[in-house]
């Protein structure tokens, strides 16, 4: 018999949670359903990026695991779910850097599919990072969002104030990527993002190995309240492997965190200090030159929400970095004329994005100054001697001003529809040292899920860069610059498909990038002993690469091996010019073709092994190598043991120019959690 209920209860869904005492009472006399959150949406990519973790999940209604194993905001202003995302970012994850035989982040980065490190010295002490064919000054690198990246030169942008243990990932965006970070962003971007510790704690390491290395570093955090403060620093010295190579490094790194319901904010505040031999970094002429770089580097960050939701949320930020490069053509030999440079880059600047969420969509504003500032003995307009500026310790003085302003204005707008993911906008930039004038540069990424299994996606986005200080300016024995430089322009097209299941992910891409004025330094006779700075005409890179990880330990209980990960990538490039090129030194010295394995298995209780092999080969006169890479490890909760060898069969091979790399190269050390 039917009976009318009148106290008839509804269900309630919470959409937010807090944990005010007196929230209990939402929920007298409803029903509530609980279940699992199985995406978080995450703040502004470029101040907080992607973010990756390992989950293992069961509901409330006991359905099976579920992986969360990338929960990602990708190349857009605003933020995106990994379901939703229009593009793919690849990201190291803090699992992967613990597992990984490395040393630095130019190390992590050598395994990442699309990525080419160029190694001139050992331990990432100068290091170029290129993606997808382009060169080291055509990608912008970020700390925690803010760039790093120098107008002076490209050569130094991996110059990072942190370790490998302050990190908590890495994040790759393929293809141009201005609308995000910049016009920098010229072929792609690498963001490091540190951990945000939860809870007061410290760790302490030491290690030694081959060829006098030997390093320590240490990791203070202190929690009060809502407020997190972490201080990193390291040491390490090595006599370098090969002649003329030894160095010197010092990292020093503090960052804070405030989170709270209306806001979240970051600060940080870094230094790194090198002194190194650079034998035959720049010149095979000279196996004895030197180089000392010093940067300082701070930034703020916040994440606001005026209105006590997601529905608007303005992101501030303000940063600046200095960076000073001491050059020497001959080890010891001082002043102007045995080609001794010093050069002092300041880069400020901020900027603010709203993004507002309503009925179509999310739409985001934004807008950028970065004003970039250079005093030199070489790079710039010559001063007045009145106004030359005294180089600390020395008697030499900066002779040469730079100083340009570069200001970008951001429209983008975000629709999701189903599974169906369109992310269109532009970025209007101007910079100081062109004409003045606003220039556009769209872009539309679009990505479609037709299940939880598949997605696939497609970008086109157009980018400029303009050239560095060292483009211009240079004049030595071995380079020499060219004031009418045009800017670069490109492109660039990518088309791609993932699948992800339990236990197995696997990416397949493809780009077309096509570029204009690309700039390169080069030969131009076939008698030419100095290499000149020249727009070289079009040059095209296309591409294609694969990769697939299995994770057995999601498949089989208790395996030996338990993760194994393969990738490849080929580049072809075509190059349209009126000028006659004899050699190159960076835009065609392209990998045609990287070939990665990655290997881990356990072999009893805490003791486990990493395999990594790398095999590429290099266009314009490399030979083609492989090169193995091993870590073993002993790992508890409160300690780490680990014995690393880089190189295993020993083989002597060339990343760039005429220097040679070392051989077999073993480190052991130790780290304690207190």
């Amino acid at each position: 018999m039917f009976k009318q209920r009148f106290n008839r209860l509804h269900a309630l869904r919470f959409k937010h949670f807090t944990r005010n005492g007196y929230a209990l009472f939402s929920c007298l006399g409803k029903e509530v359903l609980i279940g699992t959150l199985s995406v978080v949406t995450l703040t502004y990519a470029k101040a907080n990026g992607i973010s990756t973790r390992q989950v293992l999940a069961v509901d409330s209604l006991g359905h099976e695991e579920v992986k969360i194993d990338e929960v990602v905001v990708t190349g857009s202003r605003a933020p995106l779910t990994a379901s939703q995302s229009a593009r793919i970012v690849s990201v190291i994850t803090r699992d992967d850097i613990d597992r990984a035989p490395a040393e630095t982040v130019n190390d992590l980065l050598k395994l990442a599919i699309g990525v080419d490190v160029r190694q001139r010295g050992g331990f990432g002490v100068q290091t170029d990072i290129s993606i997808d064919g382009g060169t080291s000054d055509q990608i912008t690198i970020l700390l925690n969002g803010m760039p790093l990246s120098s107008p002076q030169t490209g050569h130094n942008a991996a110059d990072f104030p942190v370790t490998l243990a302050d990190i908590e990932r890495v994040e790759i965006l393929e293809g141009s990527s201005s609308r995000v970070f910049g016009s920098s962003a010229f072929n792609g971007a690498v963001n490091i993002v540190t951990r945000k510790d939860s809870k007061s704690g410290a760790s302490v390491a030491v290690e030694g190995g081959s060829f006098g290395t030997f390093g320590t570093e240490g990791r203070v955090a202190a929690a009060t309240g809502r407020i997190v403060n972490t201080v990193s620093g390291a040491y390490r010295q090595s006599d370098g492997g090969t002649l003329h190579s030894d160095f010197k490094r010092r990292q020093l790194y503090y960052t804070g965190h405030l989170g709270s319901r209306v806001a979240d904010a970051q600060w940080q505040f870094g230094i790194s200090s090198q002194d190194f031999g650079a034998n035959t970094f720049y010149s095979t002429k000279f196996n004895n030159q030197f180089e000392a770089t010093r940067r300082y580097m701070a930034s703020a960050t916040a994440t606001l929400r005026p209105l006590g939701s997601d529905v608007l949320t303005l992101v501030p930020q303000a940063y600046w970095h200095r960076d000073y490069d001491h050059y020497q053509l001959i080890r010891g030999k001082d002043g102007a004329a045995n080609g001794e440079n010093y050069h002092r880059t300041d880069v400020y600047g901020g900027g603010l994005t709203a993004n507002v969420r309503w009925l179509l969509g999310t739409t985001s504003l934004g807008a950028d100054i970065r004003r970039e500032h250079i005093v030199s003995t070489a790079y710039g307009d010559e001063l007045p001697e009145s106004e030359w500026k005294p180089i600390d310790g020395t008697d030499r003085s900066y002779s040469r001003l730079g100083n340009r302003t570069n200001t970008s204005l951001f429209l983008e707008h975000n629709v999701i529809v189903g599974g169906l993911t369109v992310s269109a906008g532009v970025m209007a930039n101007r910079n100081t040292c062109l004409d003045g004038d606003f220039r556009l540069y769209p872009g539309v990424d679009v990505s479609y899920r037709p299940d939880d299994h598949w997605k696939i996606y497609a970008s086109w986005n157009k980018a400029l860069r303009v050239p560095t200080y060292t483009d211009l300016y240079a004049k030595n024995s071995v380079q020499v610059g060219d004031l009418t430089l045009s800017p670069e322009r490109n492109s660039t097209f990518k088309v791609g498909t993932r699948y992800r299941t339990q236990g197995l992910s696997t990416v397949v891409s493809a780009f077309y990038a096509h570029g204009t004025d690309i700039i390169d330094w080069v030969y131009e006779t076939a008698e030419s002993k100095t290499y000149h700075a020249l727009n070289i005409g079009r040059l095209n890179n296309m591409g294609a690469s694969a990769e697939a990880a299995l994770n057995l330990t999601e498949i089989v209980h208790d395996p030996i091996v338990t993760r194994v990960k393969v990738a490849y990538a080929y580049i072809h490039q075509t190059h349209d010019t009126d000028r006659q090129i004899y050699g190159s030194l960076y835009a065609l010295e392209y990998l045609r073709h990287k070939f990665t394995v990655q290997l881990d298995h356990r072999i009893v209780s805490h003791l486990s092994a990493q395999w990594n092999l790398r095999w590429q080969q290099r266009m314009n006169g490399y030979h083609p190598y492989c090169k193995v890479d091993a870590k073993l490890m002993w790992s508890t909760p409160h300690y780490n043991i680990y014995v690393k060898a880089d190189n295993l069969t020993a083989h002597r091979y060339y990343d760039i120019g005429g220097v040679r790399q070392p051989g077999l190269w073993v480190m052991a050390g130790m780290s304690v959690t207190l």
